[in-house]
């Protein structure tokens, strides 16, 4: 009965994760990391086709804990955009199998670790 209980809740989890997904807003794009750089930076291969050397704004420092592979929301900087972003939010697996079948991930299809 406890095991049926704690399946339970953890569906309730993850459909309270999936309602809460972060869309990228304006600017914002998907990235996936690469490579960690020390710090609170990394290199990240955005969906749109550019890399971009990433940070975690100090509001999130705390918060966001990335590792190579994670799948992140990337807002690009106003000035040198196309080379320098901050990382906004970090996508767990369910929340990144919600976005595939939803087909908002069609260009992760090109990287090789999905």
């Amino acid at each position: 009965m406890s095991v049926k209980k704690a399946q339970e809740e953890r569906q309730e989890y993850l459909a309270e994760e999936i309602r809460r997904i972060k869309l990228p807003r304006g600017r914002q794009v998907f990235g996936m990391v690469e490579q960690l750089l020390g710090g609170t930076r990394m290199r990240v291969k955005c969906f749109d086709g550019k890399l971009r050397v990433c940070r975690v704004p100090g509001r999130f420092k705390r918060m966001l804990w990335i590792r190579e592979g994670d799948t992140i929301l990337v807002e690009p900087w106003e000035l040198s955009g196309d080379d320098r972003g901050d990382a906004m939010y970090k996508y767990s697996k369910a929340q990144l199998q919600y976005l595939r079948n939803k087909g908002m991930l069609k260009e992760a299809q090109a990287f090789q670790e999905f």
